[in-house]
């Protein structure tokens, strides 16, 4: 059967890497932003690609450049709670039927506007758009799976002064401390706080992340915000392998327990790798790769937004994701941040498809680890009553194409 754009549309997929603030519609944010008489670099889709939201990047820090401007119009309840509901309608038009919303609350956090409210906020925006589909007689017309969502709560690797207010005043009151010991409180108060909004106001928060500067700023300085998460059966996925090497990785799965891994581009990088100790890389490299596969950890690839954001990336065919495949490792396609890397979930597979000659069968496992592996916020058994139901609605749609 050939794979096509109209059959990756129709069927159902997820997302699970997926960055609030990354994935705005770009009319929203020059509206948000002149409501908010916050200053733009273009006020126009076409003028904002050009300037900041560009096809390819020098490197990753220019790519997050243009968070500036998407986490400044995101301060209040009204706007995070648009953009959120907007996301979702955008995902359930595509066929996208579950996503994993993640984003650092922190950076929204004001004296006008508490954790529990941003998070809040969020919740509604993404509740409404699922009630509006489930309840209106839309499943049918779609894929004939409901659509169903969770929220990640992301802490930052690092942060400075200007990141937010809550920043400057958790550095402000500790200015004497050492600042990795600032980071982890706040991935901690991060985690108190998430859990609370949990369990007291049944928002669905599923999972802790780490986001932010990779390189200098290491995952296990983290790690008391994350044993936190464990004692809390928050799940857990971190970011690593995005701007570092393969003992980012490690350290992730090893010393944060992760039970996911964002992005993982560079595990196979055994230039990348700067442990003295570690004599042969190869083998490094393999024990590694064997422990995820082991483990059933599952890689949150971003095909796109790597592209995007390493330099000596020009064909992808020279992303690791054909040595995953060929790995045999759990793997789930994912946009990152459909705005700042104009990508969707479709376009995605699609890349993926032709690149990596992923045929029909290949394509509908890949699909199922998207759901299987997600952090479903439902019990086992409703999890897999859910899965099952998305893989006959995708065998239903593959006998449609089947010619």
């Amino acid at each position: 059967m050939k794979i096509t754009r109209e059959f990756v549309q129709k069927i159902p997929k997820t997302d699970l890497h997926l960055h609030l603030d990354g994935s705005m519609r770009l009319s929203t944010l020059i509206d948000l932003a002149r409501e908010n008489e916050i200053s733009l670099p273009a006020y126009t889709g076409k003028g904002l690609k050009e300037k900041v939201f560009k096809d390819k990047y020098q490197d990753l820090a220019e790519y997050l450049e243009g968070f500036k401007y998407t986490t400044a119009v995101l301060q209040s309840e009204s706007c995070l709670e648009r953009v959120a509901y907007e996301l979702a309608l955008d995902n359930i038009e595509e066929g996208v039927r579950y996503i994993e919303v993640r984003f650092a609350p922190q950076l929204h956090q004001h004296k006008h506007l508490g954790i529990a409210n941003v998070l809040k906020a969020v919740n509604r925006g993404l509740s409404r758009a699922k009630e509006e589909f489930n309840r209106g007689g839309k499943i049918k017309s779609g894929n004939g799976v409901p659509f169903a969502y969770g929220i990640i709560v992301c802490a930052m690797r690092m942060f400075d002064y200007g990141y937010s207010e809550y920043f400057d005043a958790l550095l402000d009151v500790h200015k004497h401390s050492e600042r990795k010991w600032i980071f982890s409180l706040a991935s901690q108060e991060l985690v108190k706080a998430s859990v609370e909004a949990r369990d007291r106001f049944k928002i669905p928060i599923v999972g802790f992340d780490l986001a932010g500067k990779e390189k200098g700023y290491p995952a296990v300085d983290h790690r008391h915000a994350y044993a936190l998460a464990h004692k809390n059966f928050l799940k857990k996925t971190v970011h690593a392998g995005e701007a570092f090497g393969p003992e980012s990785i490690f350290q992730a799965i090893t010393e944060l327990n992760a039970d996911r891994i964002g992005h993982g581009v560079h595990l196979f990088n055994s230039d990348m790798i700067r442990d003295e100790e570690i004599e042969d890389k190869n083998a490094y490299i393999e024990n590694l790769t064997q422990y995820i596969g082991d483990r059933r950890i599952t890689l949150e690839v971003c095909l796109t937004s790597n592209m995007q954001t390493i330099p000596n990336f020009t064909d992808l065919k020279q992303h690791s994701f054909g040595k995953m495949l060929e790995a045999g490792l759990s793997v789930t396609f994912c946009t990152d941040n459909r705005t700042v890397s104009n990508t969707t979930i479709t376009d995605e597979i699609l890349k993926a498809v032709e690149a990596f000659a992923i045929d029909s069968k290949k394509l509908k496992n890949l699909v199922a680890y998207g759901f299987k592996r997600s952090f479903f916020p439902g019990t086992y058994l409703e999890k897999r009553s859910y899965v099952r139901q998305v893989l006959d609605a995708y065998e239903a749609i593959e006998k449609q194409f089947i010619k």
